[in-house]
């Protein structure tokens, strides 16, 4: 059967055993088989590349492959000028909008909570996400390479971690999302960009202690939940600070919206 020498770049390296990372290897491969199926026979799912070089020229994923082939393939990249080569894909990868499986709920509050418009529903299977994900033009977030590997799923990213607030770290470092933080701009509930609204238009919703010492409120046009800068407010305020590596009374990339938290 044919053999091929493979080599992946970066962060890629993660899904390769010790003995694979960061060093070109030896990888027999069936007759027939495509440089998609040899990416993720190895365990990396085709989501997370973005360049495959085959005896040096750009390749697509359709490529097959011959004995004695050289394969390179890297991830995203993050500064690199590529534009002299063809990517594995015509849509940039690097679009900020999610759908998150059902294990990543608490993953999907907290990106809305940092305002990104990220889907979830705890009752969603796979096939749905992925035909929401293609309609929508959204990237599917999840822990099952299965998934991620599905031919008909073009951006996806694997979460590693089991902690929400590292799974939110990972996220945006992966997509470099840190200035497009828009903090308490969506409802953590409904996904919905929040409303300014008046004290007036609210007050038979507000605590009496609220309503005398608070002066910004929003609202969520669909749960009708109204949001104002309480104690819930800071503690989430200090949550992104962390996450994103800032002070808490001004973390970096963070642009006021909404006051968000009840």
């Amino acid at each position: 059967m044919p053999e091929v020498t493979v080599r992946f770049y970066e962060e890629l390296n993660r899904f390769l055993p010790d003995d694979r990372r960061k060093q070109p290897f030896r990888a027999v491969v069936p007759p027939g088989s495509t440089t998609k199926s040899l990416i993720e026979n190895l365990g990396v799912p085709h989501t997370e590349v973005d360049l495959v070089l085959v005896n040096g020229e750009s390749s697509d994923f359709s490529r097959k492959l011959a004995d004695g082939d050289i394969v390179s393939v890297y991830p995203m990249f993050e500064s690199w000028d590529v534009g002299v080569v063809s990517r594995v894909r015509t849509v940039p990868l690097r679009v900020t909008r999610f759908i998150a499986d059902v294990h990543l709920g608490r993953l999907a509050r907290l990106l809305r909570m940092m305002g990104f418009d990220t889907e979830w529903a705890n009752h969603l299977p796979d096939d749905l996400i992925v035909s929401v994900a293609r309609r929508e033009g959204r990237i599917i977030l999840s822990r099952d390479r299965g998934l991620l590997k599905r031919r008909a799923v073009t951006h996806g990213c694997l979460v590693r971690s089991l902690e929400p607030r590292e799974q939110l770290s990972e996220v945006l470092a992966r997509f470099d999302l840190a200035r497009q933080v828009r903090l308490f701009s969506r409802c953590m509930d409904c996904n919905v960009v929040l409303a300014r609204v008046t004290r007036a238009s609210v007050l038979d919703a507000l605590p009496p202690s609220v309503a005398e010492t608070c002066s910004e409120f929003s609202r969520c046009p669909r749960c009708g939940k109204v949001f104002w800068r309480g104690t819930h407010w800071e503690t989430m305020k200090r949550l992104a600070a962390d996450v994103l590596g800032g002070h808490p009374a001004d973390p970096p990339g963070i642009v006021p919206g909404p006051p968000g938290g009840t």
